[in-house]
């Protein structure tokens, strides 16, 4: 073990052992270096050595500080904190498979040391969360971004969970793909729909038999509206549910108290005025008149639309017709 080769690479093991093993609460001596030198990599390598590899690796860039109980890494690409961050951003994915979910994870937890992923209790419970079983996400995702940059359109079967639980083909696509988005934890490819002649949002994890045709796709600057390529802050803000109607200016009364929630729905781009009643307001905003008949009835009992009477009505008659179910 004690042979030129190995030594070699004492420089890179030794800032491995930093990077695993090391943080501000764990700081290493040279003798503890030493012992993980040869029991992890078969180096043996004696105590000056260690300290002059050490020099090395701060002379090349490494922040490695120095204090009583020894030496530690103090500066990585990502904080735990940020880490922490990643994680609960996969783990709330739901496109993403329970599998494919614990594998990202571990990955993430490799870019800290080993007292992080130690911490870390939810990984095991990956299994809790509700995840999709599409295992072609990932697939999808690579198909999408080849087919969007080389211009063409794309092929898959859309589906839809049965009474089994599983999913089930309700559809053959053909659409010209423009852009993936992330929209209330869920994975969206915005594409035109060549069959239907609109703009559709579908979900990833429900597309399967995904592939790319050698039909050249339709502009995306030629579709009315999209003139001027994707307005993303309108997207997201006139879309609370990834309708495809057409956005309407809306007018609505709601009660004071739920202005924090109006505004993580639809953003700031919104008018709010005083009405008469202290506790009330008049919102004005445009959005998608289907998905504001959704969030109108979510937030029942503080909203009112007034206007278009075409909403009004249409939230009218959902209400009548759920009226019935429980008279």
């Amino acid at each position: 073990m004690d042979s030129l080769e190995p030594k070699k690479l004492a420089l890179i093991r030794i800032w491995q052992i930093l990077k695993d093993y090391s943080d501000d609460r764990h700081p290493l001596t040279q003798e503890h270096i030493a012992n993980l030198l040869e029991q992890d990599y078969g180096i043996i390598l004696e105590r000056k050595a260690i300290s002059r590899n050490i020099s090395l690796l701060k002379e090349a860039g490494a922040d490695i500080e120095s204090q009583k109980g020894g030496c530690y890494l103090a500066q990585r690409d990502f904080e735990d904190a940020e880490l922490r961050m990643l994680i609960d951003g996969i783990l709330s994915s739901k496109h993403i498979t329970a599998k494919h979910s614990r594998d990202l994870i571990d990955r993430i937890c490799a870019l800290s040391n080993r007292y992080f992923k130690a911490n870390i209790r939810n990984i095991h419970s990956v299994n809790d969360w509700s995840k999709t079983d599409n295992q072609a996400i990932f697939f999808n995702i690579e198909q999408i971004d080849t087919a969007i940059e080389q211009g063409r359109q794309l092929h898959y079967d859309y589906n839809k969970y049965g009474i089994d639980k599983k999913l089930h083909k309700s559809s053959q696509q053909y659409v010209s793909p423009y852009q993936m988005i992330l929209h209330n934890q869920r994975y969206y490819l915005m594409a035109y729909s060549e069959y239907w002649g609109n703009m559709v949002f579908h979900r990833l994890d429900r597309m399967t038999n995904m592939s790319i045709l050698d039909k050249p796709a339709t502009p995306l600057r030629s579709l009315p509206g999209y003139e001027n390529g994707i307005n993303y802050k309108d997207l997201s803000s006139t879309m609370p549910y990834m309708y495809t109607d057409t956005p309407e200016n809306i007018d609505f009364i709601a009660d004071a108290r739920i202005v924090d929630q109006i505004i993580d729905w639809f953003g700031r781009d919104i008018r709010i005025m005083p009405t008469e009643d202290e506790q009330k307001l008049r919102i004005h905003l445009k959005a998608s008149p289907q998905a504001m008949v959704h969030w109108a009835l979510q937030y029942l009992p503080y909203v009112e639309v007034e206007s278009p009477d075409s909403l009004r009505a249409k939230i009218r008659d959902t209400l009548q017709s759920g009226l019935e179910k429980y008279q």
